[in-house]
């Protein structure tokens, strides 16, 4: 499958801003279930960019911005061939050991409500169970289509009735971890009903012996595949967020961003 991508982050300050340092992760990777064909990352004012790479092994883009800055947007364009796996990753840089990915975080803890219902789920082996827990979050909650809320924890989302992508990957997280089995967060893009959506996608992945890392998505209750394009890994959504940074100024921001996905004939 051809994926088309657009992908655009704004921000606007209500006053000059010194400097801004931002660490991107919008650079998705060759893999052997995904090729990117193009793809460029544009900033609408003078900046400075370095390439390099996280701890977890995700490629990055450091951007550099003197002020004074009232307002900046950042935008992806590009095209990625997706295959058929079954949600199994094959050939992606893997430079940490899936028993890393048992430590949780205050994002992914797992209360004693997430570990009570994450032991009701187990049934025969670790591949079973992780389908099951899988398929039961997406029939728990209602879709939540709004931005997801920052800072919202896997334990605080599990006691509402509606979701966002963001907030049943951290609940799968959570719960897999606490059955002892090591899983991420991922962030990326995913084909959809409707053209826009306002964040790139979130799903999860868990670590099977004798299999490997394999995908899931608790929006859908499958797991990822030719739909999906993935981008970046994470202990929590925090970790692999696609904008993340810091400035220099005062006063306050508004972000506003809108992602389209769209499958080129």
């Amino acid at each position: 499958m051809r994926l088309s991508i657009e992908h655009r982050t704004s921000y606007r300050f209500s006053e000059p801003q010194t400097r801004l340092v931002q660490m991107l992760r919008l650079l998705p990777e060759n893999t052997h279930d995904q090729t990117v064909a193009s793809w460029q990352i544009d900033v609408d004012c003078d900046a400075r960019l370095r390439e390099g790479r996280d701890g977890f092994g995700n490629r990055t883009t450091m951007l550099y911005v003197d002020g004074p800055v009232v307002a900046i947007t950042v935008s992806v364009t590009g095209e990625v061939v997706t295959s058929h796996s079954d949600g199994v990753l094959h050939g992606v840089h893997e430079p940490l050991p899936p028993a890393l990915y048992l430590r949780t975080t205050p994002a992914t803890a797992a209360d004693a409500a997430i570990a009570a219902w994450a032991s009701e789920q187990v049934e025969g082996g670790a591949l079973a169970t992780l389908h099951r827990l899988n398929g039961a979050l997406g029939n728990r909650f209602g879709r939540d289509r709004s931005h997801p809320e920052p800072r919202l924890t896997a334990g605080a989302a599990f006691g509402r009735e509606a979701a966002t992508a963001r907030d049943l990957a951290q609940m799968f997280v959570a719960a897999a971890r606490s059955l002892g089995h090591p899983a991420r967060y991922v962030t990326g893009y995913a084909l959809a009903a409707r053209d826009h959506r306002p964040s790139p996608h979130g799903w999860a992945e868990a670590y099977v012996e004798g299999i490997g890392w394999i995908g899931f998505d608790p929006l859908t209750g499958m797991s990822p595949e030719e739909s999906h394009v993935r981008v970046a890994i994470g202990l929590d959504a925090a970790g692999a967020a696609p904008v993340a940074g810091s400035r220099l100024g005062q006063g306050e921001e508004v972000l506003d961003v809108d992602v389209s996905v769209v499958r080129e004939e």
